[in-house]
């Protein structure tokens, strides 16, 4: 098992803000808007080095969505910023109709997602955008999981031309890939090879599922496991040279098991290579009030977890059918 280390641990959202302002340095087209949430979004860099390209929209995420899609009509790339709940379900009409739809080149770049939100419970921590955010033709969807990887995904983001839905997390967790990494919309990151079973993960999980596998190699295990920071486009060619080598997979995110990752590869497994799978994932439910680590704990969104469902699949997997 490849050993990852960390000597920092920092909240993605400050990934995104580094990146945005990164991003702006690079392409004088960069700008961004947000609904009334800067701190939160990590914004103020950006507003002080570029006052003239930030749109302050205030509490009408609508609006926002609209003002970012009528911006790309005279060449501009705007970032729209808010949390995730409010960045998908509050303005799916409009990201469908005036985004999505006409093929509009916005950044939706969505915070606090998924349980780990915490402590504001249920009403806030969305658990289904992965899927309503894939669902829509054309949306690059993209989920990264340290700071280092949501700068560069930032980056990349406003390079990329069409919609993207950019989502990253409040709490702070360890800063283990490269710090000059080139991130490539699409292409899953091989964290360790293996050949017993290949876990695949996104987000705030990633780090969860590199603990997993050494208590795993500590079981005699030897775990594959994938960064899929990209959820659509899939890295199809990674998936499938993977699963063909360890014939079962465990895929893990903070996001229900319905309509995420999860469901993205058993879709294509089911047409070309089927396998079985474990979900690591909630299970078809609301979340609660808590700290991260206690929601992930309660929730099984965490190392021992995935541990459990590899051991699963792995019984599974000597069925002969």
């Amino acid at each position: 098992m490849k050993k990852y280390t960390y000597t920092e641990s920092k909240d993605t959202r400050s990934g995104f803000g580094a990146g945005l302002v990164e991003a702006a340095k690079q392409d004088e087209n960069v700008v961004a808007l947000c609904a009334d949430l800067i701190g939160s979004l990590k914004m103020n860099e950006f507003i002080k080095a570029f006052p003239d390209r930030f749109f302050q929209i205030g509490i009408a995420e609508a609006n926002m969505m609209g003002i970012a899609a009528g911006l790309t009509i005279g060449g501009k790339i705007p970032f729209t910023g808010t949390f995730a709940n409010f960045s998908t379900g509050r303005v799916y009409d409009q990201i469908r109709q005036s985004i999505a739809y006409s093929d509009k080149n916005v950044k939706i770049a969505a915070s606090h997602a998924g349980l780990t939100l915490g402590e504001d419970g249920a009403t806030h921590q969305i658990l289904e955008d992965i899927g309503l955010m894939k669902m829509l033709p054309g949306m690059t969807v993209i989920n990264p999981c340290d700071y280092n990887q949501t700068k560069a995904a930032t980056i990349a983001v406003a390079r990329h031309k069409g919609p993207v839905y950019l989502r990253f997390g409040r709490p702070v967790v360890p800063v283990f890939t490269p710090d000059d990494q080139d991130f490539v919309i699409g292409k899953a990151v091989m964290l360790n090879p293996g050949t017993a079973v290949t876990i695949l993960a996104t987000g705030h999980l990633v780090w969860e599922a590199i603990q997993a596998g050494e208590e795993l190699e500590g079981m005699g295990v030897d775990a594959e496991i994938i960064n899929i920071h990209t959820i659509k486009p899939l890295d199809e060619e990674a998936i499938l040279g993977s699963i063909a080598k360890t014939g079962c997979v465990v895929t893990a995110e903070e996001h229900n098991r319905i309509g995420g990752l999860g469901d993205s590869v058993a879709q294509l497994l089911t047409k070309q290579m089927p396998v079985p799978q474990e979900y690591v994932a909630v299970n078809d439910s609301f979340g609660e009030s808590g700290t991260p680590s206690e929601l992930m704990h309660k929730y099984g969104l965490n190392a021992d977890a995935i541990v459990a469902a590899v051991l699963r699949v792995l019984k599974r997997k000597q069925i002969k059918l």
